[in-house]
C-alpha cells in the first residue's frame, strides 16, 4: 500500500492566471506575492491615492504650523522651554499650541475618513488586477460610486462598537471604585477587562469587519449585509484570517517604520538645533511620515485584505470560475 503523504506536502494545483492571482485557492506566497504585483501593476488607484488623500490631509496641520511659526511667537513655548524649564508660557502662546496640535488632530481625522473611502476602491482595483485589468484613479473612484456613505456607515458602525465596549467594560470598575472602600477590587476587574476586550475586538474585526469591506464594495449589499456576509464567508477561517492579517500588519508596520525614521530623526535633530522651530519641525516630521506611511500601509494592507476575501470565495463557492468567464477564459 503506498503511503499517503500529508496534506501539506501536496503542490497546489496548476490554475490560469491572467493577472495578480492564480485563479485557485491561494495560499500564503500567493497573496503577498499577489499584494506587491497588484500595487506594482496599479501603483496609481492604490499608492497614488493613498498618497493624494494623505497629503491633503496632513497640508492642514503643515500650514497652519507653518503659517503660526514664521508670522509671531506664539509656538515658542515648547522650544523655549527647552533652554529655561522655568519659563512659563502665556496666554497667546497656550492658544497657538492647542491651534497647532488641534490642526494635527482635525488632519488626521480627515486622513482617516479619505483612507476609508481608498481601501473601497482598492476593492474595485484588487478584483480588476486578478482578472489582468488595470483601472485609473478615476475609474477605480467611479466604481465605488453609491456605496461610499455605506462604507463610512460600516466603519463608524465599528469604531461605535468599539467605543461601546469600553463604556461597558468601565461600568462595573466605576461602580466598584465608588461602592467599594478599597480600590483593590475595581483594579482587578479593570486589569481583567482589558484582555476580554482586546480578544472581543480581535474577534469582531477578524469575523465582521476584515471581509465586509470587499464583500460592500464588490457585491449588492448593504452595511448589513455585508457584516453577514463577512461572518459567513470567515466560518471557520478565523485563525487563517487573523494570522495573515497580523503578518501583514507586522510586515507594513516594520516597513513604514524604517522608511519613516530619518524623516523623524531629521526633524528631532532641527527641533533641538533651532528651538524657535521646535513645533514646526516636530509637526511637519510627523506629517511627512504620516504620507509616507500611508503609502505603503494602506495600499498593501487593503490589497491582501481583498485577497483573502476572493481566497475565500474561491474556496467555498467556486468563484474562480466566475473570475475565468470575466476574464475571458471561459464562455457562459
Amino acid at each position: 500500500m503506498q503511503p499517503v503523504q500529508p496534506a501539506w506536502t501536496q503542490p497546489l494545483p496548476p490554475a490560469h492566471k491572467p493577472g495578480a492571482i492564480p485563479l485557485r485557492p491561494l495560499g500564503l506566497g500567493d497573496m503577498l506575492d499577489g499584494a506587491f504585483r497588484l500595487v506594482r501593476f496599479n501603483p496609481g488607484a492604490t499608492v497614488g491615492a493613498s498618497v493624494l488623500v494623505a497629503a491633503v490631509a496632513m497640508a492642514i496641520p503643515l500650514g497652519v504650523t507653518a503659517a503660526m511659526t514664521f508670522t509671531g511667537d506664539s509656538l515658542d513655548f515648547l522650544g523655549t522651554s527647552l533652554e529655561d524649564p522655568a519659563y512659563t508660557p502665556g496666554t497667546s502662546e497656550l492658544v497657538g499650541m492647542v491651534t497647532a496640535f488641534g490642526s494635527y488632530v482635525v488632519g488626521a481625522v480627515l486622513q482617516g475618513f479619505g483612507m476609508i473611502l481608498v481601501s473601497g476602491m482598492i476593492s474595485h482595483v484588487a478584483h480588476a488586477a486578478a482578472l489582468g485589468r488595470k483601472l485609473t484613479l478615476g475609474q477605480a473612484w467611479s466604481a465605488t460610486h453609491g456605496k461610499r456613505w455605506r462604507l463610512v456607515g460600516l466603519a463608524t458602525l465599528f469604531a461605535v462598537f468599539g467605543v461601546l465596549s469600553w463604556i461597558v467594560a468601565a461600568v462595573p470598575v466605576v461602580v466598584l471604585a465608588i461602592v467599594v472602600d478599597s480600590p483593590i477590587p475595581a483594579i482587578v476587574v479593570g486589569l481583567a477587562m482589558i484582555p476580554v476586550l482586546v480578544a472581543a475586538w480581535i474577534f469582531a474585526s477578524t469575523r465582521l469587519y476584515l471581509l465586509s469591506v470587499p464583500s460592500l464594495m464588490l457585491e449588492q449589499n448593504g452595511v448589513f449585509g455585508a457584516i453577514r456576509r463577512a461572518w459567513n464567508l470567515s466560518r471557520g477561517q478565523f485563525w487563517r484570517l487573523l494570522g495573515i492579517a497580523l503578518l501583514t500588519t507586522i510586515i507594513v508596520g516594520f516597513a513604514s517604520q524604517i522608511v519613516a525614521f530619518p524623516i523623524s530623526l531629521v526633524g528631532s535633530v532641527v527641533a533641538v538645533v533651532a528651538p524657535e522651530y521646535y513645533v514646526l519641525a516636530t509637526l511637519g516630521s510627523s506629517a511627512i511620515a504620516q504620507v509616507i506611511a500611508a503609502a505603503i500601509t494602506t495600499p498593501f494592507t487593503g490589497a491582501v485584505t481583498n485577497l483573502q476575501y476572493l481566497d475565500q470565495r474561491i474556496r467555498k463557492e467556486s468563484y474562480e470560475v466566475e473570475l475565468m468567464e470575466q476574464a475571458g477564459l471561459l464562455s457562459r
